[in-house]
């Protein structure tokens, strides 16, 4: 039977299997029949296989990747003519393929492959016909012309190098940077997983589409897809692909791994295959790997938002779970009230009400090694744990909320509405931005929140869900907060309970400022705050009715004040009945009045002593002490003084090498014995001991500048005779004047004795450094009778006898001076 007795049929080729052989399917059907045609007469190189269970990988036989291509490139997705038979005992059929519109005029494909030199002609052992002299006509013309594999060219070079597997396959991903590279598809295993080779240099890769995920086939116990079992659209989605992509041209973006699977995205001339997928019904959008994408990510949304709506094969059954919330009540600007945990806020609505959100699709820092018992019920928590400092980047969570948000006008889109379940309140979950960036991005990104994973049929998610899988998975590579196992934070968190408040208070007290942060607010006058610089919780105390005592020490006492004024005159709250008192006129007490002589000078304190005199120097002067000590130092530098060739005595005015920076300044001997040397600092006021190895003859032109350092004692106090609370006044006294500038003012001098003066930060009345070190306890006013009145002594006496009321530090126990004078019989 000859070829042109056989009525030619109509298909479309879907695959090329090799230089002589393809399939071709029926033109209607989804999916349509398909049947394998082998070309009749001859016999085309073979080409390279996969290494297989029981066989080895094989190599190319020469030109038959040639031969592939040319079909490839001409027959694949073409409608042709065809006729096929099966010989007696075969198992495979036989026929040939011609491509055109007409049969009459139809290009027979297997004399063009053999006319190009592509294929051998089978001559031997074959009933002889009139195709196949016609084939073994153009064969010998092919061969006289050198064409193809009848050529000159060594056979070499038509043999593929195929890498069947990449080594290290997240390094070859990262070598691309997600950068197209030509491919060829070569298998479609099910809608969103398809086998390629990588142009030009044969890497065969596996890859899934990024993104999506199509229903699969149910594996056999050999890992086989099993014909038995049906999955619904299963063979729909793959027939999808294979029409549009099987042996197609296409570009592919790789993007991440996946177990032994690269993800990637294909891009082709016509659109976009996942796209495709999800518009149809096919797929389901896949948010771990749609995480990877660089764009597009919003058009796979798109299509699966369609197909749902729509109800389009997988989503036929499909019910909206999105909340119907429309139009002020779905978006809406509100302010930041409260920083509620690292994932909730309180909002302020314009109209005045107070609203609690959550940030939608995801979840502050985790307890770890919280889990629950076989009855579903967690472990109780130790005593005393507090979440929020206790959970590792909690704290760092919610400060960041607050520190970017507190106070702030914010947009809010509320995303979902989370029904109340377990026991857990309903929650409105919403997107919050500021400024255009998203504040659950925010946090994702320096790994301060992780994000919710959903069923794809889950639609209760954030509006820029995807936005967050990205900025997840670039914080989990960079290994940044919650994803660094290595530096976790610890916050060790004490309470200041009623016992070391009274320990506190006073350094509280003489600080001034300190910055807290204010946690809960109990009632009007009583706050929860957290003090970062010491880890600490307190309660504290408002003076919100009226003023209290511990107010009227503060450095805003006036404004206390005068806020209070403002309130009783107006009889506001707890003042509407409030009536004005009376001031009874007592006669005062006739006593000459001195005005107390004020000529502040700026200085700086560079010394305080252990007995409680202080040495400054004037600002102004300073730079000129600078200047003298950098010529000394020049001065030795120049000429370097003989260890030892010095010999010092009392009353000495020489240099000194200090040892705490090894610098020479000028000093006074005070007392040599035993190769050391006691001396004092003239232009800093400190005193040392050191080795007279490290002292020097001072040059004369040094030596008749007065000493910039000037010794001054405390007015109208004594130190307290306890070691304790002397040593600590020393301590307060010398933090208190650890600052740049402060104000100095002469009060009296004594003969043989250094001038008493009084130091200030500012000239306000709180200012006073010593009248605070009084207040707080720490210095006792001298018992002096002045003749004459003395504003600052009184002053002074009045602080004390607040502090004694208050029982601060050396009045703790009671009033000491009474005790004293009983005992030295001055209280008859």
């Amino acid at each position: 039977m000859t070829t042109q007795q056989i009525q030619p049929k109509r298909g479309i080729v879907k695959q090329i299997l090799s230089g002589d052989s393809v399939i071709i399917r029926g033109p209607t059907g989804a999916p349509p029949p398909e049947k394998q045609i082998n070309f009749s007469g001859i016999i085309a190189p073979k080409l390279a296989r996969r290494a297989g269970d029981q066989s080895d990988p094989s190599k190319d036989e020469p030109w038959a990747w040639e031969a592939r291509e040319f079909l490839r490139k001409k027959l694949i997705g073409e409608e042709v003519f065809f006729t096929a038979e099966k010989p007696p005992n075969a198992v495979r059929e036989y026929g040939t393929v011609y491509l055109g519109k007409d049969f009459s005029s139809a290009e027979n494909i297997t004399e063009s492959l053999v006319s190009e030199g592509l294929v051998t002609v089978r001559r031997e052992g074959v009933r002889q016909t009139p195709e196949g002299a016609r084939l073994a006509e153009l064969e010998d013309a092919a061969k006289a012309a050198g064409k193809g594999k009848w050529g000159s060219t060594p056979s070499s070079e038509h043999v593929r190098d195929i890498k069947w597997s990449v080594d290290n396959m997240r390094s070859f991903v990262d070598k691309q940077g997600y950068k197209p590279v030509k491919a060829i598809i070569e298998h479609v295993r099910d809608g969103s997983t398809v086998r390629a080779f990588l142009l030009p240099d044969f890497y065969h890769i596996t890859l899934m589409i990024s993104g999506i995920r199509c229903p699969g086939f149910k594996l056999d116990a050999n890992g086989k897809p099993d014909p038995s079992i049906k999955v619904p659209y299963a063979e729909e989605a793959r027939y999808f692909v294979e029409i549009r992509l099987l042996q197609r041209e296409v570009e592919i973006v790789l993007e991440s791994v996946n177990n032994n699977n690269f993800v990637g995205t294909i891009i082709h001339p016509k659109g976009n295959i996942a796209e495709a997928l999800l518009k149809e019904g096919f797929a389901h959008c896949v948010d771990w790997s749609i995480a990877f994408m660089k764009s597009g990510v919003e058009g796979l949304r798109a299509a699966e938002k369609k197909a749902k709506a729509a109800r389009l094969r997988i989503w036929k059954d499909w019910q909206s779970s999105a909340p119907q919330v429309t139009g002020k009540e779905k978006d809406f600007i509100a302010t930041v009230a409260e920083v509620i945990n690292g994932d909730a806020l309180s909002v302020k609505l314009n109209n005045g009400q107070y609203k609690k959100i959550f940030l939608s699709s995801i979840r502050p820092p985790k307890e770890a090694g919280r889990v629950a018992d076989e009855d579903g019920k967690t472990a109780p928590r130790p005593k005393g744990f507090r979440p929020l400092y206790d959970i590792p980047w909690m704290y760092e969570a919610r400060e960041y909320l607050r520190k970017k948000l507190i106070g702030k006008k914010v947009h809010v889109v509320i995303d979902y509405i989370q029904e109340a379940r377990d026991g857990y309140p309903e929650k409105v979950c919403a997107t919050v931005t500021i400024g255009g960036k998203n504040v659950a991005e925010a946090l994702v990104s320096k790994g301060l929140a992780s994000v919710v994973k959903y069923r794809p049929d889950d639609d209760q998610r954030s509006s820029r869900y995807d936005e967050l899988l990205t900025a997840e998975s670039k914080a989990m590579k960079s290994q940044v907060g919650i994803h660094n196992k290595k530096d976790v934070p610890i916050h060790r968190v004490t309470e200041i309970d009623a016992a070391r408040a009274k320990l506190e208070l006073s350094s509280f007290q003489r600080a001034q400022r300190i910055d807290a942060v204010v946690e809960f607010v109990a009632s009007g006058t009583r706050l929860r705050v957290f003090i970062p610089k010491s880890n600490s919780l307190c309660t504290f105390l408002l003076g919100f009715a009226s003023v209290h005592r511990t107010g009227e020490k503060s450095q805003y006492a006036t404004l206390l004040k005068e806020a209070e004024d403002s309130a009783k005159q107006q009889r506001l709250r707890t003042w509407k009945d409030y009536v004005e008192e009376q001031e009874e006129q007592k006669p005062e007490e006739e006593k000459p009045n001195v005005e107390r002589q004020v000529s502040y000078e700026e200085v700086v304190v560079t010394e305080i002593t252990p007995e409680g005199s202080f040495f400054v120097q004037i600002i102004s002067e300073g730079p000129k002490a600078e200047a003298l000590n950098s010529k000394l130092r020049q001065e030795f530098q120049a000429n370097p003084p003989l260890p030892g060739a010095f010999t010092a005595k009392r009353g000495d005015v020489c240099a000194a090498k200090y040892t705490v920076d090894d610098e020479w300044y000028r000093v006074k001997v005070e007392k040599v014995q035993g190769g050391k040397a006691t001396v004092h600092y003239i232009d800093y006021g400190n005193r040392e001991t050191l080795p007279t190895t490290r002292l020097a003859s001072l040059p004369a032109a040094y030596a008749s500048e007065k000493p910039y350092a000037t010794e001054y004692v405390l007015p109208y106090v004594n130190l307290p005779k306890d070691e304790e609370f002397s040593a600590m006044a020393i301590k307060y006294l010398r933090e208190d004047t650890a600052v740049s500038k402060l104000l100095l003012n002469v009060e009296y001098r004594v003969q043989g004795s250094p001038p008493a003066a009084s130091l200030h930060v500012d000239s306000t009345p709180q200012g006073d450094i010593i009248m605070n070190l009084i207040s707080d306890g720490l210095l006792l006013v001298e018992n002096k009778k002045e003749r004459r009145q003395n504003k600052l002594l009184a002053a002074y006496k009045e602080a004390q006898e607040g502090a004694k009321r208050n029982h601060s530090n050396i009045w703790e126990y009671g009033d000491i001076t009474e005790d004293d004078a009983k005992e030295f019989g001055l209280g008859k």
